[in-house]
């Protein structure tokens, strides 16, 4: 029988990007995961799907699972020759009971492994722009629970609240006003400034400043709640100067993607990089389409003089069925090839083939305005599409004397449910800015609202004029438009508009 073995992973502190190399490997090859409240879930994405997921989350006044239970649950399910995952927020070893659960493994002759996570004492207050240590400010910083209980502290607090420069308290929100007390009580100044962090490394990281003799009244003032780690020390007063996450344009700004799931990636990482939160509801899915008719232009590709494309998805639907039929770029040897924009011309050199023309417009328009200049008539042209793209280009490059044979290459399908949570969160106000990358997922969007859209709060942005034409026919208002259609493009124009409002 397989032997069992535990994995002790940290987490990290909340952003995802801070996971290590070594965690995301263990969570790979899992097959039971056994995870705290605070964890991103996207971390869960690299579980594999046939492993077993268990909730243990604690929250300081309500615990799905006590202690003693998670240590039996980890022998139990290592016990029975399972690689097990126990997902911790923040690092395993840092207040985070994690020797309590080496403990139980080690009496009952489990094997574990430790792989330490960055922990929210320093992670929290680096992204709230305060260094734990700097040579004018704090030559030493304690790490110190915040979560005893009044009257029973095994804290030292006459010799901690002025031996070390700089204090960390995790977990302690519920005590912060005995914790100034204590400090105060026992030497240190009211006037010590002190930040307290909530949902710190995260969009919706919030930080409130003050000293010791006020933080108490800011905090509640703030309706601050737990999560949140405490500050204090004399590199609080960094903060203004040294703050770098919470201070751009997206910060916190929730973000709804409409791409299809497997595209949605790119367009999410940009702005999680600009402090937004993306919120991923696939609009549409892309499927590829096995067609006799698609195959046969393939296997004569000598007749056409050019191969137009007008996506991304339309360009792998084409080398799909390129590669399912044995060939290979080659065969486009003496076709001259164009691409609407440059996020189509970058599928192509994927595929080994650099674009003989991309339109300074990246649109319908700018394709035909360009192509009109290369003398296209009597020529043919294939063009792989959506199935239900419209016939404007069609009709326009037909208009120049060019013999066009357009293909269905892939379908483009409307995703009901998704759309359907979409709408909720967009009605109870939980959307900043809706983005839209093509004219299909606007209608699929507009569809669960009976194609009657009422006033929503949320910005629409899109990516070029023809989606946004698109949006404006369904009755949104549209607020900004990428002025190069690219998912950068994208990002920037949103960054721009919310630049010009602060």
């Amino acid at each position: 029988m397989k032997r069992g073995k535990v994995y002790l992973v940290g987490a990290g502190p909340g952003d995802p990007g801070l996971m290590t190399q070594k965690g995301l490997r263990c969570l790979e090859q899992a097959e039971v995961v056994i995870y705290d409240r605070l964890i991103d879930e996207r971390l869960l994405d690299s579980v594999p799907p046939k492993a077993e997921r268990l909730y243990v989350g604690k929250a300081s006044s309500a615990h799905t699972k006590e202690q003693a239970e998670i240590n039996r649950l980890l022998v139990e399910k290592a016990g029975e020759g399972k690689t097990v995952v126990r997902l911790k927020g923040g690092d395993p070893y840092v207040l985070g009971r994690g020797g309590e659960e080496a403990e139980a493994l080690a009496d009952n002759n489990i094997p574990f492994e430790i792989v330490p996570g960055v922990t929210s004492s320093v992670a929290v207050p680096a992204y709230a722009g305060i260094p734990l240590t700097h040579r004018r400010f704090s030559s030493s910083f304690a790490v110190i629970t915040g979560h005893e209980a009044p009257g029973k502290s095994r804290i030292n607090w006459e010799k901690l609240a002025t031996a070390v420069d700089t204090l960390v308290f995790l977990m302690g929100m519920k005590n912060l006003p005995d914790i100034v007390a204590r400090l105060i009580e026992h030497g240190r100044s009211p006037e010590t400034p002190v930040a307290v962090i909530r949902e710190g490394t995260t969009p919706e990281q919030e930080t409130v400043v003050g000293s010791l003799k006020d933080i108490v009244a800011r905090v509640k003032e703030s309706h601050l709640t737990p999560p949140a780690v405490i500050v204090v020390g004399e590199v609080v007063g960094l903060r203004e100067k040294l703050r770098w996450f919470d201070n751009r344009p997206l910060f916190g700004r929730r973000v709804l993607v409409t791409r299809p799931r497997h595209q949605a990636g790119a367009l999410s990482r940009l702005l999680i990089e600009r402090g937004a939160r993306p919120v991923e509801l696939p609009a549409i899915s892309i499927q590829k389409m096995a067609g006799r008719e698609l195959d046969d232009a393939i296997a004569d590709l000598r007749r056409y003089h050019w191969l137009i494309f007008t996506s991304g998805n339309g360009v792998e639907a084409f080398f799909g069925r390129l590669g399912a039929s044995g060939l290979d770029s080659r065969v486009l040897a003496g076709r001259k090839i164009g691409a609407i924009g440059p996020a189509t011309a970058q599928a192509l050199r994927a595929g080994g083939i650099i674009p003989d023309y991309v339109p300074e417009v990246y649109s319908s328009e700018g394709l035909i305005a360009g192509l009109s200049r290369w003398d296209i008539a009597g020529k043919r042209l294939l063009l792989p599409r959506a199935d239900i793209a419209d016939k404007k280009l069609t009709e326009g490059l037909t208009g120049l004397g060019a013999e066009v044979h357009e293909i269905a290459a892939y379908r483009t399908l409307p995703q009901p449910e998704a759309m359907a949570q979409a709408r909720g969160v967009i009605l109870s106000g939980q959307i900043d800015v809706i983005t839209f990358t093509s004219s299909s997922a606007v209608t699929s969007l507009v569809a669960v609202f009976n194609n009657k859209v009422p006033a929503i709060k949320a910005k629409i942005a899109c990516i070029g004029p023809k989606t946004a034409e698109t949006a404006a026919e369904a009755g949104l208002k549209v607020d900004i438009v990428a002025r190069e259609h690219t998912i950068p493009g994208l990002v920037a124009a949103i960054e721009d508009y919310f630049e010009k409002e602060t």
